[in-house]
């Protein structure tokens, strides 16, 4: 995605664009993909360690909380930051520890018990978990 684009995106969402901001972005935005925040910090940092550990973790938390991105959380020790934001589920390899996407339309949620009092549905998030053979 190219700077421009990112720094608009970014400023749609009232998230001031800074220099590091901006490069997380571009490897997050650049096509549909499922990574860790420390796989993000190894692609940001792959030519010169700039970006802290904690920047990283700061911005994924805020990219997620303004809607760029989707936590996808797999295991409390696992957790994915999905640039595909619209819905949809996943399959988990355990093995492999990659997530892909399933259609929203593949899979039907039927007789959901009731909510809470005082609460209303805001998404349901399928995960299914798979091994190799």
């Amino acid at each position: 995605m190219e700077k421009q684009a990112v720094i608009k995106q970014l400023k749609a969402v009232d998230i001031n664009p800074t220099q590091q901001r901006i490069e997380i972005a571009q490897i997050l935005f650049a096509r549909p993909q499922h990574l860790s925040a420390e796989q993000v910090l190894a692609i940001v940092n792959a030519e010169s360690p700039l970006v802290s550990k904690a920047t990283v973790y700061n911005t994924l938390g805020l990219f997620a909380s303004k809607g760029l991105l989707r936590e996808v959380i797999v295991d409390p020790s696992k957790v994915f930051y999905d640039s595909n934001v619209s819905a949809h589920h996943h399959f988990f390899n355990v093995d492999t520890g990659t997530l892909m996407d399933i259609e929203a339309g593949e899979i039907r949620v039927e007789n959901m018990t009731q909510l809470p009092e005082g609460t209303v549905a805001e998404g349901i998030d399928v995960i299914i978990r798979v091994r190799s053979q």
